[in-house]
């Protein structure tokens, strides 16, 4: 297969505002109705207000055609099921797949000799093709990574390399030789918060990723009560402090995953996050009779992120995850960079064309991969290009900041 790159795709059109019937979830705050706001592509649904964050339902004004129908599997999913195996490079010899489904020998990765900190070998099982978003977490082997990009991989697939960043800098040591999915079981599993993810996706540099897991981690453990003991196999095992105690988070573990796995920690996420979530973490049912296909997210009155699906049921799939996920980055020192929150705001965040740079790669067939760098924000594309497909599956609109200065850790060195 044919592999796409540095392709323009044209300026995004600007969008038209009117206005639209009223309409307020149960779960937004209250106060004057003043009416959804609406464009040519997407209408802004009341807000959902969780302490310092403030989501925007958005919900599509003309449908994607077919979505609805298309079937995928999510990495959640296939982790849990076993469909979907990720190994380390280094041990992917041997990994081809025989007519029966099953594998045998004679694949040669080209990262054979040793295992590689930025790259894992994937392969999808399932009869459905797999939707991948960056900043989704794979724990175990020699250290927990996040997916680097947005991507869809073929049912029945090949073994093939999949790009990634690492969560945990401070390891290189098997701890399972399993790779599974980060959360506390049923649907409960998280992917790193926006900051951690704009540093993969627009930064695209391990280091930038490391020291935002670092003040991510920073910011977690501030405030909070539990005490990591070293377990068994390099394992952390969280003790519940005494009634009163104000101990912090101290020492332990340079793992984003299990730092957020803490009991206490993700009882802070939760009760921030409970109020907007339905049944086993899904999205509330009045969402869904709305058919909203994505969220704007802003921290402390600012407009930070944006992720838009090209279904309900799409949405329904990450919504537990994003959700939580915003939560997290509501715990970080405010920066309020952002445009200021407001319906109004959050449909001109996702419906303003952007002017800047653009580049785009995937595989033909399959799917194609875009970016967009703005002025102010940046916009990236997931488009699938599967037979009877053709539509965006996933957008995801960041604002754009400055790099931050930071201590800079010294680089992990694999030998």
């Amino acid at each position: 297969m044919n592999t796409l790159k540095n392709l323009s795709i044209g300026a995004l059109c600007a969008a038209v505002l009117s206005a639209s019937t009223a309409f307020a979830p149960v779960l937004a705050s209250c106060g004057p109705q003043e009416g959804n706001r609406e464009s040519a592509s997407y209408k802004v649904l009341k807000p959902i207000v969780l302490g310092d964050v403030t989501l925007y339902p958005i919900v599509r004004v003309h449908a994607e055609a077919n979505a609805a129908q298309w079937k995928y599997i999510s990495l959640d999913e296939g982790l849990k099921s076993g469909e979907v195996v990720v190994t380390e490079a280094g041990k992917a010899r041997g990994l081809v797949r025989t007519r029966n489904g099953g594998l045998t020998g004679g694949y040669e990765s080209p990262y054979s000799s040793g295992d590689e900190v930025n790259t894992l070998v994937l392969l999808n099982n399932s009869r459905y093709p797999l939707v991948m978003l960056a900043g989704e977490i794979v724990t175990g082997g020699k250290q927990d990574r996040i997916i680097a990009k947005d991507r869809i991989v073929p049912a029945q697939s090949r073994p093939l390399d999949l790009s990634v960043f690492c969560i945990e800098p401070h390891r290189w040591v098997e701890n399972s030789a399993k790779f599974g999915v980060a959360g506390r079981g049923g649907r409960k599993s998280f992917m790193v918060e926006p900051s951690v993810r704009r540093e993969a996706m627009a930064a695209k540099n391990q280091q930038q990723v490391w020291n935002a897991v670092g003040r991510s981690i920073t910011a977690a453990r501030s405030g909070n009560s539990a005490t990591p003991n070293m377990g068994g196999q390099g394992q952390i095992m969280y003790d519940m402090p005494e009634a009163g105690s104000s101990r912090g988070l101290q020492g332990g573990t340079s793992s984003y995953a299990q730092t957020m796995a803490a009991p206490q920690i993700q009882d802070k996420i939760d009760t921030v996050a409970a109020p907007a979530l339905g049944q086993q973490s899904g999205m509330p049912e009045i969402l869904r009779k709305e058919e909203a296909v994505g969220v704007v997210a802003a921290i402390d009155g600012h407009i930070l992120w944006a992720d838009i699906f090209a279904s309900t049921g799409l949405l329904d799939a990450y919504w537990g995850k994003l959700v939580r996920s915003y939560a997290a980055e509501s715990m970080h020192e405010k920066e309020n960079q952002g445009p200021k929150a407001s319906e109004e705001a959050a449909l001109r965040f996702v419906s303003d064309a952007i002017n800047g740079h653009e580049t785009s790669e995937g595989t033909t067939g399959l799917y194609l991969y875009s970016e967009i760098r703005g002025r102010e924000k940046a916009l990236f594309v997931l488009k699938a290009l599967l037979p009877n497909t053709g539509f965006d599956v996933h957008r995801t609109l960041m604002v754009q900041s400055d790099e931050r200065e930071s201590p800079q850790e010294p680089d992990l060195q694999i030998r």
